[in-house]
């Protein structure tokens, strides 16, 4: 009789220890992504872009005549070309960026996602 009542006591705190923790933990099912995630990019090249972080921060790059006319401060022809490549390349990937995540949040790619079939 013992052995039964101590069995009982223990699975009672079992219990009430599982429900306390599933209670105290209310996210632990749910990913939550870093605050430096990008959840959102707006606009385009010509006008500038602005990027969304999961925090609620955002950063605004400047406009690509902008950033190439920065580019022209440089000394050096090398200096400048490196300069004007890394622009195109920064807002080449920007606007794929920007598709992605508006195709990740679009209720095509939820369809996929679901196992639907794709139109």
């Amino acid at each position: 009789m013992k052995n039964v009542v101590a069995v009982l006591i223990a699975a009672i705190g079992i219990c009430f220890g599982v429900a306390g923790f599933a209670l105290a933990t209310p996210d632990r099912g749910r990913y939550i992504p870093p605050d430096d995630t990008i959840v959102e990019v707006t606009g385009d090249k010509r006008t500038g872009f602005t990027i969304e972080y999961y925090d609620g921060s955002s950063i605004s790059p400047p406009t690509d005549s902008e950033a190439r006319a920065e580019c022209s401060e440089y000394d050096t022809e090398a200096a400048r070309v490196r300069c004007r490549t890394e622009v195109r390349v920064w807002y080449r990937d920007l606007g794929e960026l920007k598709r992605a995540l508006n195709y990740a949040q679009s209720p095509r790619a939820r369809d996929a996602k679901a196992g639907g079939a794709m139109t």
